[in-house]
């Protein structure tokens, strides 16, 4: 690099941001974000198939979803070496001030409180199904109080969840992610499979739709497939955690993360679709007999695939609640505050948050409407704060005059695209819960 001006080397080469202890590699790191996208999203797939209107838009939708998800991820990895913090909502106020940082902030904790909380329904659903499946009873008797969502829910919380969130680090969560991938995988493996060795009963002739039923509808799918795909929140944690930090390298690892991660929910949403056409569930498994001992097992494995994804929101809503702790005690108590980042502050927070998001799952009633409000939130971290952090970015960085005028289109793109998804899925939800 000896001999070339800074305006050379463009944006390739850039100073990384300080993490205590970078140890993660680069296999860790795709695992981790792979198990940070791949969670209960892909039991909506096939639906959302259905909703777009067919494979074929429902692949278009994708496809064009999929170029803002790698660009985002390659964004904030830039966005991070640039401004050296080492969270997301560090970097978007270091590059974008403070108020673009509060509202980050305050879209962070809604963000991913409604996606814990989705996650702890989801886990409760599958074990309340389980139960069912292995501890009939007759209809006239009420099935034991141990089968009960608000008995196993709590209990797999406490023996589970709240060890595997404990952590200081999110390197240690590769170990987890890599089970929870296999067993994500299986799902998809099992609905291929039972398109081409189902029972006769499932191969019905499915009512395809050729063509989208109309443009609101393929639109409608933008959330599904952002709520799918979220794993923006953790991309700045998971960089700075890495300890081979370049741009191309960060963008190797994005690239292979989702691409991966695409397969897996193409191959559920194509097959899925495909077995039972217009009649498929919101919920895939819904749709197989649940007496069948395969689809017994992907639940299983499917309830283990998202107990090993909620430690990864919790560590990042954790950093949030962290931050706030900093700034609330050193107003407060000066110098002498308790660190935040210490076993006594990090537990309390961690048991706070897995105790409200327990809570909200087991009394709040049925979730599955604000779906699309947890995507049209999503798109804040996909499309908007990373579009903005690269027009921040580029400002204060040496760039080409063409590269800079490029880059500053796709962030203004960027913007604009999450704009209309954030208000698309924001209001298409509210009218449903209306």
């Amino acid at each position: 690099m000896e001999g070339q001006t800074p305006g050379d080397r463009g944006l390739l080469e850039k100073p990384v941001p300080t993490a205590a202890r970078p140890s993660l590699s680069s296999l860790g790191a795709v695992f981790i974000l792979l198990k940070s996208a791949l969670g209960a999203g892909l039991l909506s797939f096939p639906w959302a198939f259905h909703k777009a209107g067919g494979v074929a838009p429902a692949f278009l939708v994708e496809l064009v979803c999929l170029v803002f998800l790698i660009s985002g991820l390659v964004i904030l990895g830039y966005a991070a070496s640039v401004s050296g913090q080492a969270t997301y909502q560090g970097v978007v106020g270091g590059l974008c001030g403070p108020t673009i940082r509060k509202l980050c902030e305050a879209c962070f904790i809604i963000n991913l409180l409604m996606i814990s909380v989705a996650f702890l329904r989801v886990i409760g659903d599958q074990l309340e199904k389980l139960c069912d499946l292995l501890l009939p009873s007759a209809p006239p008797a009420p099935q034991p109080w141990y089968t009960s969502q608000h008995f196993t829910l709590t209990l797999l919380s406490m023996l589970a969840i709240l060890p595997l969130s404990a952590p200081r680090e999110i390197g240690f969560q590769k170990y987890t992610s890599i089970l929870g991938t296999l067993a994500a995988c299986y799902l998809a493996l099992v609905i291929v499979a039972q398109y081409y060795l189902g029972p006769q009963d499932l191969a019905r002739e499915p009512r395809l739709a050729s063509s989208p039923f109309s443009w609101a509808s393929v639109f409608s799918v933008f959330p599904t497939i952002c709520f799918g795909f979220q794993c923006h929140e953790a991309a700045v944690s998971i960089y700075c955690s890495m300890h081979h930090q370049s741009l191309g390298h960060w963008a190797l690892v994005s690239v292979l993360s989702l691409l991966a991660c695409c397969l897996v929910y193409s191959l559920t949403g194509v097959y899925g679709f495909l077995t039972f056409g217009t009649d498929v569930s919101a919920d895939i498994l819904m749709s197989f007999p649940g007496n069948d001992g395969v689809i017994i097992v992907a639940r299983v494995l499917f309830t283990v695939s998202i107990v090993t994804v909620y430690p990864i929101v919790l560590f990042l809503g954790r950093s949030v609640m962290q931050d706030f702790w900093r700034r609330g005690c050193c107003w407060v108590c000066g110098p002498s505050a308790a660190e935040p980042s210490g076993p006594w502050v990090r537990m309390l927070l961690t048991v706070l948050w897995v105790t409200v998001t327990l809570a909200m799952a087991l009394l709040l009633p049925d979730l599955s409407e604000i779906t699309g409000i947890i995507g049209g939130v999503s798109s804040f971290f996909i499309f908007i704060f990373p579009g903005l952090c690269l027009i921040c970015a580029i400002s204060v960085e040496p760039v080409r005059p063409r590269v800079k005028c490029f880059l500053e289109a796709w962030g203004v793109v960027s913007v604009l695209v999450g704009t209309f998804i954030f208000g698309q899925s924001t209001v298409a939800a509210v009218m449903e819960l209306l």
